[in-house]
């Protein structure tokens, strides 16, 4: 897999991914407008209105791809982002058959949420996504990650398992939603 030339990728805080909220907003909107998604400009405008709340808290992160084309940032190509799940997070209330107690214990710390990830057409298939999700997962003092993922979206559920997720049910994320895989991957923790 050849890496594009120059592609770097950056990972955010809260405050710069809100800044930079029209790069993801680009990323975000041409690929989700894609099938499966066929997001309209209205899913995108209530994505961005969630967007701007979630970069607000404490611990969210953001990872942002870009190319060198003379722009000033460069262009974006991809983008990922996501928060640790609170107490109180209904991530697991969406799943069509419940799971444990001890799957659903949530205290803000043990589960990253990853909300995105996405790459654009032209990019993909460079290994983007993969820097995009090991940017925005180092360092991160999660046990765990959780996503949602159409299982129309084969390339995606290929990538997240060749990374180590694994199915633990499925899930309509919101009212109206086609039905999703919640895939969970287990982080390595370092010997205490």
């Amino acid at each position: 897999m050849t890496q594009p030339e120059g592609i770097t990728v950056a990972r955010l805080d809260g405050p710069a991914a809100e800044e930079a909220e029209g790069d993801f907003t680009l990323v975000y909107a041409e690929v989700f407008a894609e099938p499966p998604y066929r997001e309209t400009e209205d899913d995108v405008v209530a994505t961005f209105r969630r967007f701007r709340s979630q970069t607000r808290k404490r611990a969210f992160r953001a990872a942002l791809a870009r190319t060198p084309d003379g722009t000033p940032d460069g262009t974006p190509v991809g983008m990922a982002y996501g928060c640790p799940l609170g107490p109180k997070t209904g991530w697991w209330d969406s799943l069509t058959e419940p799971v444990s107690d001890e799957m659903r214990r949530e205290d803000g710390h043990r589960t990253f949420g990853l909300m995105e990830l996405a790459v654009r057409l032209p990019w993909r298939g460079h290994g983007i996504a993969r820097r995009l999700h090991e940017t925005l997962l180092h360092g991160i003092e999660a046990e765990r990650v959780v996503l949602n993922v159409h299982p129309a979206s084969e390339a995606a559920g290929a990538a997240y398992r060749s990374w180590g997720y694994r199915k633990v049910g499925d899930a309509r994320p919101w009212a109206g939603a086609d039905l999703h895989d919640v895939m969970v991957l287990d982080l390595p923790h370092p010997p205490a």
